[in-house]
């Protein structure tokens, strides 16, 4: 299962999805839980695209 969230694919997948809904969600759903739907998500997203940056360190320094 890490193999597959690990995956550069997924993690853009999870980054682009998150951060989408991140930015949609307060637009709608109304109130305090539209706000921390997009706190939720913008977390998350904000997860996958710190992995798709170490990930991105890794192959470079394979390369060489």
């Amino acid at each position: 299962m890490k193999s597959l969230l690990s995956s550069r694919p997924v993690l853009w997948f999870l980054f682009l999805f998150n951060l989408v809904v991140a930015l949609a969600a307060p637009f709608v759903v109304d109130g305090a839980q539209g706000i921390a739907t997009s706190i939720g998500m913008g977390v998350v997203a904000l997860g996958a695209g710190l992995g798709l940056r170490k990930g991105s360190g890794q192959q470079q320094g394979q390369r060489v």
